[in-house]
């Protein structure tokens, strides 16, 4: 017998479950507007905006929220001062060191925790650009396709990796 193979959602459209961006918000205060560059169906963006930020919402999809059509990687001016989002997981060392480009003040990233793993992407975005901050959440979430009813519990672990742009020290670790 085979083993069944999920697809994965057409450019990683996976929601960000919603208590895990109240807990960033929790922990991290923003100066300034934020920017959902990945927005899909807005689930960090209504976050950010219940904490009452200016927020920016776009993506490259119509996933039915913000302003799509807009590919953020081409972006050559920030849309605002912070960014906070979930990005395609394969793209996310290139959203990342785009931010860090566009000189964003914050900019924090959920990923697996497993995005800290690797020489390669230790030499060229760790070592150079330390995060300030991981949180680790320790209640694992549970990601859905777009296209999904959520069931059942977590089984990956995921993080918040936060980027400050004058940050050059040590990357605090935590867990929320």
């Amino acid at each position: 017998m085979g083993a069944v193979v999920l697809s994965r959602q057409k450019d990683d459209f996976y929601p960000t479950p919603e208590h895990v961006t109240r807990r960033l918000f929790d922990v991290e205060v923003f100066d300034g507007s934020v920017w959902e560059p990945a927005c899909g169906n807005g689930a960090i963006s209504t976050v950010a905006e219940d904490y009452g930020y200016d927020t920016v919402s776009t993506d490259l999809n119509d996933w039915g929220y913000g302003s799509n059509g807009i590919d953020y990687l081409m972006e050559t001016k920030p849309l605002a001062d912070n960014i906070v989002t979930n990005p395609p997981y394969i793209l996310a060392q290139d959203f990342i060191q785009h931010a860090i480009d566009l000189g964003i003040k914050k900019h924090c990233w959920f990923l697996r925790l497993a995005f800290l793993a690797g020489a390669k992407r230790f030499n060229s975005l760790y070592a150079p650009n330390p995060p300030a901050r991981v949180y680790v959440v320790s209640k694992r979430p549970t990601l859905w396709r777009g296209d999904e009813e959520p069931t059942g519990s977590g089984t990956t672990d995921y993080a918040w990796f936060v980027w400050c742009d004058k940050h050059k020290g040590e990357t605090e670790l935590d867990w929320i």
